[in-house]
């Protein structure tokens, strides 16, 4: 029981602390755009607005960094991705061309 319980503890730990640091502080991840400019991403932004990392991992993201080229306009025109929040309505509008450089790093 006792080793039960212990691998149990274990396993929770691991899941917790790799939920919890997805982008720790003093950390950002980048995403590169070839022609708007890289975009960098730090949680610590959605942090400041009331955020927690499971607000969008697993329901709009996954754990880890997508591989390049699965993100695009488009695709947040849809509503997908960064688009989920970026709608005009939650969160600034990925469909405003005002608001590019508030994401997009030349």
């Amino acid at each position: 029981m006792k080793i039960l319980t212990a691998i149990l503890a274990v396993v929770i730990a691991v899941v917790f602390v790799g939920s919890a640091m997805a982008v720790p502080p003093g950390k950002t991840v980048e995403f590169q755009d070839g022609s708007a400019g890289k975009v960098i991403f730090d949680g610590k932004v959605h942090a400041e607005k009331g955020l927690k990392c499971n607000d969008c991992h697993t329901k709009i993201f996954p754990m880890k960094k997508s591989p390049t080229g699965t993100f695009n306009m488009a695709s947040m025109k849809e509503g997908k991705n960064c688009g989920a929040c970026h709608n005009g309505t939650k969160a600034f509008s990925t469909s405003d061309p005002a608001n590019c450089a508030k994401c997009h790093k030349k």
